[in-house]
């Protein structure tokens, strides 16, 4: 169920399933069909979106944010490039239900997710941001993501060309010396640095 009206804190960080695709295709669509913030021109069938949530969610996590059973947003994080020397680099994309945006919920569902990444070892986020789109730079700028620059004209939708800035945030310390040990997948993970990435104690 995907946001309606008012909602209170503190909302629930959880780890998205297949349930939620309708909710996040909810929220997702109106970024397709009426902005250029999405660079895909058909929204997703339902049963598309539960197969991207379930694909790759035990190395990307996908996060909901939920409260009183209404989905207010989500969060994911996906492969940045396919050959091996990039797998400590990921994107990541947030999305706000419109009746719940300037609450804090693209906040605090970034916080969950960039936590949950660097306890898997991930050592570097980017992120793609179609401008102009002030809002969303002020967001990833505020969780300490970094401008690196724009690709001009690189896509076009809605009947003109379109510039998409590029940010970066580092998610762990470099390595010196050393190798890196390969990102774990979530299943890896002790349960607690689960819970507390998604900001509640284990067990609540």
């Amino acid at each position: 169920m995907a946001v309606r009206g008012r909602y209170h804190l503190p909302m629930l960080i959880r780890l998205a399933s297949p349930a939620d695709a309708a909710a996040v295709r909810q929220i997702y669509t109106p970024a397709v069909e009426r902005t250029p913030i999405s660079f895909e021109v058909v929204a997703p069938a339902v049963a598309e979106m539960a197969r991207r949530i379930v694909d790759h969610a035990d190395e990307h996590p996908w996060l909901v944010a939920e409260d009183g059973g209404a989905v207010l947003g989500y969060a994911y994080a996906g492969q940045f490039r396919a050959r091996a020397a990039y797998r400590w680099s990921v994107e990541t994309s947030v999305y706000v239900a419109g009746g719940a945006r300037r609450r804090g919920v693209g906040r605090t569902l970034y916080a969950s997710l960039l936590s949950l990444l660097a306890a898997q070892g991930y050592h570097r986020a980017f992120a793609g941001i179609t401008l102009p789109n002030p809002a969303s730079v002020g967001l990833h700028e505020a969780m300490g993501f970094a401008r690196l620059g724009v690709f001009r004209e690189v896509g076009w939708k809605l009947g003109s060309w379109h510039d998409v800035g590029w940010w970066q945030r580092q998610l762990a310390a470099p390595s010196r010396g050393a190798a890196p040990e390969p990102p774990r997948r979530l299943r890896e993970l002790d349960p607690a640095a689960v819970e507390a990435a998604l900001g509640r104690p284990r067990g609540t």
